[in-house]
């Protein structure tokens, strides 16, 4: 069995997202939270996925049916699309991702546009919004070359685009 983290990091999971679904460190943003998420599925760490959901999420959480899916399921796969701010220091974010699985030997995509908030440093899911088609942007994609939007007089990719 490899040692890769199933969130697609390149990362080992003991190194990636295991040391979030352990408590050992608080994912430090949106697409750390949502990386660990899908990685909760894979390991079937249903508290995890209950814990890590903001409060008013937790209303609607369905126990029996996310640990029927998570064990059913046999997941194959996350693919980031975008995200929207989501950083450390940020109260908010978005991460929009596909994850692939297969139930009964058929395979499909669950597509979303996910939100995010902090809370006392925490990332919490807040709701989920289906998704078909390629992501939708809502800016200008900024040029690794181009001066940053911060202000700073830098180039993007020696700035916030690091």
């Amino acid at each position: 069995m490899s040692n890769d983290c199933p969130c697609g990091s390149g990362l080992e999971a003991a190194k990636c997202c295991r040391q979030y679904l352990s408590g050992q460190a608080d994912a430090p943003t949106a697409e750390a939270l949502m990386r660990s998420r899908y990685s909760a599925y894979v390991f079937k760490e249903i508290d995890y996925l209950h814990d890590t959901l903001a409060p008013e999420a937790r209303e609607g959480h369905d126990e029996k049916s996310v640990r029927e899916w998570a064990e059913t399921a046999e997941w194959l796969g996350l693919e980031i699309h975008d995200t929207w701010a989501g950083q450390p220091g940020d109260e908010a974010g978005i991460v929009e991702f596909s994850a692939t699985y297969a139930v009964d030997g058929e395979t499909m995509t669950h597509r979303e546009r996910s939100e995010f908030r902090s809370e006392d440093g925490k990332w919490l899911y807040v709701d989920g919004q289906m998704v078909s088609g390629p992501p939708i942007r809502k800016e200008r994609k900024i040029g690794r070359n181009e001066p940053c939007p911060c202000g700073s007089g830098k180039k993007f990719k020696k700035c916030c685009g690091r």
